[in-house]
């Protein structure tokens, strides 16, 4: 796991609730002061300062932010000191409620994350929404989208390196023979992805990048147009290389015309404690420039000094 840099002396949590609560008062909210503590807490301690502000002010510190911030800075504020698993719970339930669901967030949500992790966010919807995050995800999709979505939301992995090359050879087999028949929606193809743990998942999509000629990914690009196959591509990747998944979406949300605020907070809140370093050399790797320029280059004001904090810029 990636740690968050985090000051060597920190304050007690009684002053960091003490310089949160100055930061609200008076005319005009102390965003800097707020940028200095919050993006420097890693998840225990933002923890542990919400439950000390709310014994010691009687508020909710989220409520308090909701009533200072607006726009971008406070989307940003506000998933970085959710808890980790309420804030998945939030992104989750917000994708299945839009218009059109946003696949693509349950996608990574579910195959990004840890069993124990998904478990997490599973308990945590139920106990903000009073329903199942699977029930949700059956409602609010249709088809073939539920027949994937439904059991990558559900599922619980095996965590551990092991690895059966007899059973990943096997089902390397089946996914060429359902990619060679156009089944893309095959309950093997859907069960293999849905079960499996990554470890065996790489295994089997290793031997069929070296066995069958094609990376299985490019296979799956049969109709570049076709939502479904772009999904299941989203979902291979979430689960085989994470970082790659995320370099491409930060990449997207930078490069369109208008920034994607959206998938640039989620983005960042969600992976700065995880994986940011790897996803950092990836957008390098893959850009040539360095993901806090092109955050700085494509944001600005308070919103953008939040951002370059958490993903740990040099001088935030």
């Amino acid at each position: 796991m990636a740690t968050l840099a985090v000051p060597e002396s920190l304050p007690s949590v009684a002053e960091d609730c003490e310089q949160l609560k100055k930061a609200f008062e008076g005319w005009g909210t102390n965003e800097g002061l707020i940028i200095s503590i919050l993006a420097h807490r890693n998840a225990a301690q933002r923890k542990l300062i919400r439950q000390t502000y709310a014994e010691t002010y009687g508020e909710d510190l989220l409520k308090a932010l909701d009533k200072e911030l607006s726009s971008d800075f406070e989307r940003v504020v506000m998933l970085w000191t959710l808890d980790p698993a309420e804030r998945d719970a939030l992104l989750a339930n917000e994708a299945t409620r839009k218009l059109t669901p946003s696949n693509w967030v349950l996608v990574e949500l579910a195959c990004t994350r840890s069993s124990h992790e998904l478990f997490l966010v599973r308990q945590a919807y139920h106990a903000r929404f009073k329903r199942s995050l699977e029930e949700d995800v059956a409602y609010h999709t249709t088809g073939d989208f539920r027949k994937l979505l439904v059991p990558l939301v559900s599922s619980y992995r095996y965590e551990g390196a092991e690895v059966n090359m007899t059973l990943a050879k096997l089902e390397a087999k089946i996914l060429r023979e359902n990619i060679s028949e156009k089944a893309y929606n095959h309950e093997d193809l859907i069960r293999i992805l849905s079960t499996r743990s990554k470890a065996q998942l790489n295994a089997t999509v290793n031997h069929y990048n070296n066995e069958f000629g094609n990376a299985f990914n490019k296979d799956l690009k049969f109709d570049p147009k076709d939502e479904f196959l772009a999904l299941m591509r989203a979902t291979v990747k979430c689960l085989t290389c994470p970082e790659k998944y995320f370099e491409k979406v930060l990449r997207l949300a930078i490069n369109k015309s208008g920034t994607d605020e959206g998938a640039l907070t989620r983005v960042v809140t969600t992976r700065a404690e995880v994986d940011m370093k790897r996803i950092k050399e990836e957008y390098y790797r893959r850009n040539s420039v360095p993901l806090d320029r092109a955050i700085a280059g494509d944001t600005s004001g308070d919103y953008e000094k939040m951002l370059l904090a958490l993903v740990g810029h040099e001088n935030a």
